[in-house]
Parts: structure tokens; C-alpha cells; sequence
């Protein structure tokens, strides 16, 4: 069975996470992503969180399917064999700081000269623009100046984090999304012409930010952390059952609401004028919190969840990645799977998102390692010869 982006050749040039994690999604679908990385050091998500025999679990996620090359982009001849791939290519991911390519000869007016087709990726903290361009910028400052961090935990304690790379992964959707339209409009609306995608961090986040700009323009309305509640929205919270574990419900539709309050024995409240519509249960969140949880607190968890499911009424525990591995429906979305890691071993990676019906993604290969296809992209794409390319290891350049 073929896939969505089978033919598309993708040079990625970044390290760490936003822009490689938007090669990944781009080589789980097919796409042919030769990922450059620096001769010896290589990229150092390899050494990142948990290593198993040497190299990071993470790595062996975030590069599946892609091919690892080394090349020196400071030096000149380093810089030469970008541009012979570039002519190969239909998009180059780059998220190194704004006009860093170009102080190596590499920024999108040289390469876009070589190939006018080209789409170039270009991820950065605060974008190609604007004054603060220059400045280092990570996802953990994506987050909080895109406004999302102001929001989350609890209003008597310091902004937290979500946990995750959550900036650098938006980032990293954004950029997928906008090189596929950019590939749209230079190959079915027949222009020919390719263009740069420029996602910053902050604004990946900003995006997602609901109506708190039009809010606050309007009303004066400052959205500030809430915890576990959904402000202006009710009721939607997390509730304590008898046995300490937590469920989270989402009753904050009119007729599940209806549901919910029937379910928990308290068909007055269904019925009651005030709660008829969410402006009025949200004006009393907090009595309606007490009320679900008054009886959460009556019954353990799976028969919470049990009574919830046969009311139709959204509800789902917290789950850990230990729960996760054993639940049903994960299992049987084929979202759990396990992958050859060496000759005795297989390793746990999560499959591929979205589920397509006639040109699915999925896992050719674990993250190589460094280097591994340099010799085979130097000839399958440039022609080298097995003399020139041991001339290049000599030197230091690949």
C-alpha cells in the first residue's frame, strides 16, 4: 500500500525538537527525510532523557524512518553539498536561530536560487522577523509568552508546565501544515514556485489561545489559571472517587448535563431554570462541582465510570504511560506497537497519527545511527563515488 507522501524529499537540518519533530511526521507518512547532522557530535536529542545501550529512547522515536547523514555546514565544502542536495529536494527543515543559514551561505535566497520549487521550513522562538528575531528561543518560552503557561495549574500557585514539549510539537504541526500548502500551491495550482514557511514558537501557541484576545479587547476579561476547571464552561472538572482515584467529566453540554444530573440522582437540578443553559451553570461552577463530587465520592472509580458510560455522559480517568500500554482501546487502534530493536529485542513506540484509510503511515525503521546513510545518499543522490566520499571523511567534512 502506498503512501501520502511517498516522492517527497525532505533535508532536515535542525536539531532537537521542533523542526525534527516535523520530519518525523512528514517520513511516518512516506516522505524520503535525509536529516544532516554535525560529524561525531550528531544531534543531541541523542543523549536527551532515558539512553538504552548508548543512545536516547527518544531519538530512536523521533527519527524513525529517516535517514541520518553528517556533514559540516560551517565549512565550505559542507556548504557546497547542501546545495547539491538542495537541488534534489522539495523541502528543507531548519530551525536554527533567524539568519544563522544565511552567515553560512545556506539561507533561502541562496538555495531558492539553485531550486526555485523549493519550500523552506523555518522554525524559530519569535520568527524571521520583528525585534525580537535574534533572541535564543525555546518551546518552555514559546509557551509562556504565547499566553499558555499564564494559564496553567492553580490560581494560589506558580504557572507550570504541561509536562511535555508542548511549544516545539505545535510548532512542528504548524510547519507540516504549512509545507504541505506551500507544496499545493507550487505543485497542483501549477505554479512551480516554492516559498518560506516561517513558524515561530510563541505564535504555534498563541494560536491556540480561544477567545482571549477578542475577550480581553471587548470586556477587559483576563483568563488566569483555574486548575482543574474549565472556566466559563460548566460543568467540566476532575472529581475524587471513594477508592482515591480520579475521574474527569464533561457534562457542560445542555442535554448531557440533563443526563448527568439524572444519573447522580439529582433530577430537581436537571430541571432547575438556572442550569438550563451554560451561562447559568457557569455562574455556579463551583456548587455544581460539589454536588457531582458528593457523589463520585460514593462509589470507586470503575463504577463511576461504569454509570457515566450508560448515561452517555463524557467522562475517562488520568491516565499514566503505564496505563496506557494495557489499555484495550489503544491496543486495538494499534496505537501500541512493537518494533524490532536488535536481533533479541523489540521496543514499545506509538503508532502513527492520523489514521488513513488508503495511504496509512507508519514505521519503516527506528532512529538510525549517526551517519548510518551517508555513504548511500552521497551516491544515490549526488553521484559521488566511493573515492571522493572517503576524501570528505578524511577531511572532516561528512
Amino acid at each position: 500500500m502506498s503512501q501520502s507522501l511517498e516522492g517527497v524529499k525532505v533535508l532536515e537540518l535542525g536539531s532537537l525538537i521542533a523542526g525534527p519533530f516535523a520530519g518525523r511526521l512528514m517520513a511516518e507518512f512516506g516522505a524520503d527525510v535525509i536529516k544532516v547532522e554535525p560529524p561525531k557530535k550528531g544531534d543531541p536529542l541523542r543523549d536527551w532523557r532515558h539512553i538504552y545501550e548508548g543512545t536516547s529512547l527518544w531519538w530512536r522515536l523521533q527519527s524513525r524512518n529517516k535517514k541520518s547523514i553528517t556533514v559540516d555546514l560551517k565549512s565550505n565544502e559542507g556548504q557546497e553539498i547542501i546545495k547539491s542536495l538542495v537541488k534534489e529536494c522539495d523541502v528543507v527543515i531548519e530551525n536554527f536561530r533567524p539568519g544563522t543559514l544565511e552567515k553560512w551561505n545556506l539561507g533561502y535566497e541562496e538555495l531558492s536560487s539553485i531550486n526555485p520549487g523549493l519550500v523552506m521550513v523555518r522554525v524559530s522562538g519569535y520568527g524571521q522577523t520583528g525585534p525580537y528575531r535574534d533572541k535564543p528561543g525555546f518551546g518552555s518560552i514559546g509557551e509562556s509568552m504565547g499566553g499558555l503557561r499564564h494559564l496553567t495549574g492553580h490560581p494560589d500557585l506558580p504557572p507550570t508546565r504541561v509536562g511535555i514539549s508542548l511549544g516545539d510539537s505545535l510548532a512542528a504541526m504548524y510547519s507540516v501544515i504549512g509545507a504541505m500548502m506551500a507544496i499545493y500551491h507550487r505543485d497542483v495550482k501549477g505554479t512551480g514556485k516554492g516559498q518560506v514557511v516561517d513558524v515561530a514558537l510563541y505564535e504555534a501557541v498563541f494560536s491556540l489561545m480561544e477567545g482571549s484576545l477578542p475577550e480581553f479587547d471587548k470586556l477587559g476579561a483576563v483568563r488566569e489559571r483555574t486548575g482543574s476547571s474549565l472556566p466559563g464552561i460548566a460543568p467540566s472538572n476532575t472529581y475524587q472517587c471513594r477508592d482515591g482515584k480520579y475521574i474527569v467529566i464533561g457534562g457542560n453540554g445542555d442535554a448531557i448535563f440533563k443526563r448527568l444530573m439524572n444519573v447522580i440522582g439529582r433530577a430537581d437540578l436537571a430541571e432547575d431554570e438556572r442550569f438550563q443553559k451554560n451561562s447559568g451553570r457557569a455562574d455556579h461552577a463551583d456548587f455544581l462541582d460539589e454536588v457531582i463530587e458528593d457523589w463520585t465520592r460514593t462509589m470507586d472509580f470503575e463504577h463511576a465510570l461504569e454509570k457515566l458510560d450508560e448515561a452517555r455522559v463524557p467522562a475517562g480517568p488520568i491516565y499514566s504511560i503505564e496505563d496506557i500500554v494495557k489499555d484495550e482501546h489503544y491496543l486495538s487502534r494499534d496505537m501500541i506497537q512493537d518494533y524490532q530493536l536488535n536481533e533479541e529485542e523489540s521496543l514499545k513506540i506509538p503508532g502513527v497519527v492520523p489514521k488513513m484509510s488508503e495511504t496509512p503511515g507508519g514505521t519503516k525503521w527506528l532512529g538510525p545511527e549517526l551517519g548510518q546513510h551517508t555513504e548511500e545518499v552521497m551516491k544515490s543522490w549526488l553521484s559521488y563515488d566511493r573515492e571522493k566520499i572517503q576524501k570528505l571523511k578524511e577531511q572532516g567534512i561528512i
